[in-house]
Parts: structure tokens; C-alpha cells; sequence
């Protein structure tokens, strides 16, 4: 039987087993997984505590995952839209997609270009989606700036370049063992710390900065305030406080989770106009090792396991 990742209580690393699970036949569509991300959301939802465990509560036993890509294998009566033998890449929202085989609603899959290699692939729901609803959240052209708080993080990473392509200046607060990636792809990178909004600022050289996106939390959305930035050019993931007393933006990713989006990003990875960078892939039966690694910090790609 094929393998899948599980939990069945709160907790660790060390909660996490890998178990064979019986194939049933499908009414959706059934994928054979080439790859799957992790993302710090399903630490999060593991853990003993906190607000993400509190907004996606686990029915246990648990799977785990949203991201993927792989080979439709079988599809059920009536369903369109994708044929056995199709290589795609898609999302399901049923925390199940850190496993060999993944049932997916074929309206949440889209093709996968040929140019676009598996990691990369099964890497883009979750942090690429998220990173497009925050750049549309607040709209960045050619001739101002936006600043970016977290630019060198999973989300980030998306954000910075689809905001570059969008013609805006980025600036982009990372730390600085970042600031060499991110100033290949066209940002401008500045330091976290004691007079960021100077800066920002000097970094902006006479750009207007209209608009500011935060992925970290913390007082950067107070940050955006004083730098003159109107509130529905603020769009903050994490700060939900601040979104109920300031009227600012919370798109995430839940405000473009659509094949659509994912057909957008494949498209500007194949052409070469959107890069991901992957840190290290690892095989379904590490998934301890890999979350270790996701977990101790200081990522400068994703981490995606190979089933």
C-alpha cells in the first residue's frame, strides 16, 4: 500500500510517522505525488499551541500538506477537465499532499510545463499563491517603490519578483545573509533593525514608497503608517490585530487560491521571468529530517519531499 505522512496528536517533529494507507478508488482525481513543499503553516497546525492550530483545527488521525505535483493516475466517473497520464501541478485543502498518492478536485490542478522541473512544480501553492494575493493586495507600478518585510522568505521570495515585474522599486528587509540573492533579482535590500524606516527611506532615492507588504509582524504595519503609506496600500498576512484597528489589507493566500494562479506562476517560471529556489529535496521517509531542518531556521529555499 502507498505511504503518506500522519499524525495522530499535537505536538513535534517527533509526532510525525510515516504509515501505508489503503488506495480507494476515486470521485475526484487521483495523483501519483513527484513532489511536495513544506511550509511553516503545518508546523504551526501541529503544534500544541497557537493561533494556526486554532484556525485549522486537526481531525486525527492527520495528514499534513497542500502543495503538490505529480501524474493523474485515475479519474473518477464524470470528472473533466484532466486525463490519465497528465502531469500537473495543484493543492488540495485537505492536508493530505505529503504522500505518494493525493485525491485532488481537478478543478484545483492545472498543467505543468514541460520546462518546469517536479520540485520547483510542487513547490508553488502555498508560497507562491500567497505571495501573488499580497502584490494585487496592493498594486505596485512602475514609479514608486513598495517595501517588503520578510523579502527573503518562502513568501517572499514570490513577492519580491512579481512585484519587480510589475515595474515597481522593491525594497526588500531580510536579513543579510539574503541581501546577495535579492539583489540579483533587482531588489534593493536593507537590514532589519534600529533605523529601518531611515533606511527605507534612503533606499527609496526619491521613489515615492507607496506600498508595503509584511510578512513578519510585529510593528511593520505601524512602520508602513509612519512612512506616509495609505492604509489600503498595506497588506499584512500575520498582523491581524493591526488589520481590525487600522483598516489595513490581510490578503493572503487565500484570496487567489486558484489553478488560474498556479497556471500564472508555472508560466513565468518557464519562461524564466520567476525563479524558485529549492534548498533541498528529501525523500517521503525523512520527513522528520526535513521538518527539523525547516524548523531550525535560516532556510534560503524551500524544502520539498520527493515521494
Amino acid at each position: 500500500m502507498p505511504k503518506a505522512v500522519r499524525f495522530e496528536e499535537y505536538g513535534g517533529i517527533e509526532v510525525l510517522a510515516v504509515r501505508t494507507c489503503p488506495v480507494r478508488s476515486p470521485d475526484l482525481a487521483r495523483c501519483l505525488s513527484r513532489s511536495a513543499p513544506l511550509a511553516s503553516i503545518s508546523a504551526k497546525r501541529r503544534s500544541v499551541r497557537g493561533i494556526v492550530r486554532e484556525i485549522f483545527p486537526a481531525t486525527f488521525p492527520s495528514g499534513e500538506g497542500s502543495d503538490l505535483a505529480g501524474l493523474v493516475e485515475e479519474v473518477g466517473v464524470g470528472v473533466t477537465g484532466v486525463a490519465v497520464g497528465d502531469e500537473v501541478i495543484g493543492f488540495t485543502n485537505n492536508h493530505a499532499s505529503h504522500a505518494e498518492y493525493v485525491l485532488v478536485e481537478a478543478a484545483n490542478l492545472t498543467p505543468k510545463p514541460a520546462q518546469v522541473p517536479w520540485e520547483v512544480a510542487g513547490a508553488l501553492f502555498v508560497a507562491g499563491v500567497t505571495g501573488f494575493a499580497t502584490v494585487r493586495a496592493v498594486s505596485p507600478t512602475a514609479g514608486e517603490a513598495v517595501v517588503i518585510a520578510g523579502a527573503g522568505g518562502g513568501v517572499g521570495v514570490f513577492a519580491v519578483q512579481l512585484a519587480l515585474r510589475a515595474g515597481a522599486r522593491v525594497i526588500a528587509l531580510a536579513s543579510e545573509r539574503h541581501h546577495a540573492w535579492l539583489r540579483e533579482r533587482g531588489a534593493v535590500p536593507v537590514a532589519y533593525g534600529d533605523g529601518v524606516g531611515e533606511r527605507i527611506t534612503a533606499a527609496a532615492e526619491g521613489t515615492p514608497v507607496a506600498a508595503f507588504i509584511d510578512l513578519v509582524g510585529g510593528s511593520y504595519v505601524e512602520l508602513a503608517l509612519e512612512l506616509g503609506i495609505a492604509r489600503d496600500r498595506i497588506d499584512t498576512i500575520v498582523d491581524f490585530p493591526a488589520i481590525a484597528k487600522y483598516g489595513v489589507k490581510g490578503e493572503g493566500g487565500a484570496a487567489a487560491a486558484s489553478a488560474a494562479t498556479l497556471a500564472e506562476l508555472a508560466e513565468a517560471i518557464a519562461a524564466g521571468d520567476l525563479v524558485v529556489p529549492i534548498q533541498r529535496t528529501y525523500p517521503l521517509d525523512e520527513v522528520r529530517a526535513a521538518f527539523t531542518e525547516l524548523e531550525a531556521g535560516h532556510v534560503e529555499g524551500k524544502i520539498v519531499l520527493i515521494p
